[in-house]
């Protein structure tokens, strides 16, 4: 029997786990036990998913070697013949094209070193300003409206443990009790002490069944809702005026842009009962304490950053900012998305949260490179605008690490129609998901289970996950990948790494200084105290768990109100499209399901998609309980199963992003973009559903 510690892949909680392995059978089966071990996030608990994460890296279909396309089929080759190929691409590429008709397309679940290698490999070894991540499409919205509000952006401006200390709690646009179950029993326990809880999501979900209020909200209608709160917290004067006066600036404006807002239309725009909203914002702003949690519910649409900046300007009014029980939280999705955006994979940034337009930050990151600052490649564009130049041809080469956008983004026909237009796709991926099916070469990396490194989870905690077991195969590490592609590329006194930890240990003097700063957390500490958080700026630092208790990031130290500006949804409802299609997550799933839908655990619970709807609106369109249904949009059609629910607006339905193929959702999902953080509005496309004609 053999005992391991490791960290679940999944969500952003970032649970630790122990697995023990059984031997079975004489012909070599395997048998594991796993439950959740101590740890400060989720305190020793472990959900389905991390229960059955295993089973995925056990699987009989990983990835074992690299695969090559020839005459039309991906077949079996070796890593000299796979990376050879390559770095062929690259140089023909750059050599006809020019660097920036290359494209590097990261994701969310890298652990921090890869996604620092991989900005690192961009910009360093291949010369290219076009690399961005699939993080896009999670928290840029609310990463952007922090960073303008506070001056900085951690996803958890106060800790987990402050949600026992909150008298008042609003969760919008987040499902907890799917996304993050194991964070659950902090909101019981909240409230077994008195804690309201006010959540706003178009569905009654099981979180919502926490509520002391639940606000049906009509999709795409958030910021709104945001400004009504803020009505009505100022003219029932619940606003901290010693707060206000000395820790912000903008209120004054924002006051009288309110004043001229007339509440019972915004109700009405909203779907929601005026009295039912005014209760809750004064719940909310009469509450000693109290912490305001977003996701991807808001933060989803084409005014996602105003959005929370609304709601972030109710956390300024109220002063429930540094201090306990007290604060903002923008739940993250995927395992590292925030790590992931820290360090350089986004199309703007430097390592440390750095600004790859700012010349000191250019400067120092160079430094720490060995390279002038004149050679690093200025900024690229955003995930989205970085998928659409391949179908201008902008863009001639693609390489993709730890993601799959022909699932996961939205008008996904012409992601597809982009990828068909390459010269050349390269995937490193476990799996042939539904990218790497499309791809020329594609290289196996390595699973959570045999792959060292540092994650960052939804409070801003630096944790590390270490290897259990060795690869299966001929997998590499994603970063191995990166380093002997540079040598191909003849980079490789750039990347002279023999493990992730020497990676680490760059990443610290990279990060040292900036606004991410890791410079005081070593893999040494993190076996030592579990994890820390960041900012951590020396080694006898404890780390930063607490924001903004004295100060906020802005140079002068204050925060931001927002202006209130009207809502830019850029699609409605109409006689031709009727519905408001909204999506999102189910408990046995995660992301596109590359690695959920292996594991047999988690696909039995959920094999197939499906469409919510209410009762009333499946009368409406003649369609009965469990029939397959087509699902249309101006942009493209998916095919799913209906299942009946009372529990959302009649106005909208829901379908989850899991799924490929025909029951792709974000087939249909509409691609404009927020114009400040270029996030996606998946969450609000218009939409007809009619019985599917099957052949």
């Amino acid at each position: 029997m053999l005992t391991t510690l490791t960290q679940c892949p999944f969500c952003s909680v970032q649970c630790k786990a122990d697995i023990r392995l059984e031997e079975g059978t004489p012909q070599g089966s395997k048998s594991f036990v796993v439950q959740g071990a101590p740890n400060a996030a989720s305190q020793g608990r472990l959900c389905v998913k991390g229960q059955n994460a295993h089973q995925h890296a056990q699987g009989r279909d990983r990835l074992k070697q690299p695969l090559i396309r020839k005459h039309g089929e991906l077949t079996p080759a070796s890593w000299a013949e796979a990376l050879s190929l390559v770095a062929a691409q690259f140089k023909q590429t750059t050599s006809r094209y020019g660097q920036n008709a290359i494209g590097v397309y990261g994701g969310g679940s890298l652990t921090n070193e890869t996604a620092y290698m991989l900005g690192k490999f961009a910009r360093v070894a291949l010369g290219t300003r076009y690399i961005d991540y699939n993080g896009r499409f999670c928290m840029s919205a609310a990463a952007s409206a922090g960073v303008k509000t506070f001056g900085m952006d951690r996803g958890m401006t106060c800790r987990l443990s402050d949600i026992a200390a909150a008298s008042c709690i609003i969760l919008a646009g987040t499902n907890i009790a799917e996304c993050q179950p194991t964070l659950m029993p902090y909101f019981l326990q909240a409230k077994e002490k008195g804690t309201k809880i006010i959540v706003i999501d178009p569905r009654y979900t099981a979180t919502a069944a926490l509520a002391d209020i639940h606000l049906p909200i009509k999709p795409g209608t958030d910021a709104i809702l945001a400004a009504m709160f803020m009505k009505i917290i100022v003219s029932e004067g619940l606003v901290d005026e010693d707060f206000v006066a000395s820790r912000t600036e903008g209120y004054a404006e924002l006051q009288a842009e309110l004043a001229g807002l007339d509440l019972a239309e915004m109700a009405d725009r909203c779907g929601l009962a005026l009295e039912q909203v005014r209760t809750a914002a004064i719940m909310y702003g009469d509450a000693p304490t109290g912490i305001i949690f977003t996701a991807r519910g808001v933060e989803q649409q084409t005014d996602g950053h105003l959005a929370v900046r609304g709601l972030l300007n109710l956390v300024l009014a109220t002063g429930k900012i540094g201090r306990e029980g007290c604060g903002y939280g923008a739940v993250t999705g995927q395992g590292n998305g925030q790590g992931g955006r820290e360090h350089g994979q986004k199309a703007d940034q430097l390592p440390g949260y750095r600004s790859i337009e700012n010349d000191a930050d250019r400067a120092y990151i160079a430094s720490v490179w060995g390279i002038q600052p004149e050679d690093l490649p200025r900024q690229g564009v955003s995930a989205y605008e970085l998928l659409e130049r391949m179908n201008s041809q902008e863009i001639r080469t693609l390489f993709i690490m730890g993601s799959n956008p022909v699932v996961s983004s939205p008008h996904a026909d012409r992601v597809e129609e982009g990828l068909k237009k390459l010269d050349c796709l390269i995937v490193a991926d476990m799996y042939l998901s539904e990218t790497a099916r499309m791809a020329d070469v594609v290289l196996p990396v390595t699973s959570y289970l045999e792959n060292t490194g540092t994650m960052t989870n939804l409070e801003g905690r630096v944790l590390l996950r270490e290897a259990v077991q060795p690869p299966p195969g001929e997998a590499w590490h994603d970063w191995m990948i990166l380093r002997e592609l540079a040598r191909s590329l003849s980079k490789e006194q750039y990347f002279q790494y023999t493990s992730a930890e020497e990676i680490f240990e760059e990443l610290r003097i990279a990060s040292k200084g900036g606004t991410a700063d890791y410079y005081g957390i070593t893999y040494e500490r993190l076996r030592q105290e579990g994890g820390i958080y960041w900012p951590c700026p020396a080694e006898e630092h404890p780390g930063t768990g607490m924001l903004f208790a004295e100060r906020f990031a802005h140079a002068d130290g204050k925060a931001v109100f927002a202006p209130f500006q009207l809502p830019q949804q850029t699609e409605f409802p109409d006689g031709e499209y009727p519905l408001t299609l909204t999506n999102g997550r189910v408990l046995a799933h995660y992301l596109t399901g590359v690695q959920t839908r292996r594991s047999p655990a988690l696909a039995a619970r959920q094999l197939h998609n499906f469409v919510e709807i209410h009762p009333q609106t499946a009368q409406q369109y003649r369609i009965r309980e469990g029939e397959w249904v087509e699902i249309s949009s101006r942009r493209g059609s998916f095919t799913v199963r209906s299942k009946y629910s009372a529990a959302i607006r009649p106005d909208t339905i829901f379908v989850p992003m899991h799924w490929g193929g025909i029951q792709n959702v974000n087939k249909a999902t509409n691609p404009a973009l927020d114009p400040f953080c270029k996030m996606p509005g998946f969450k609000t496309a218009a939409v007809r559903i009619r019985t599917a004609t099957l052949d």
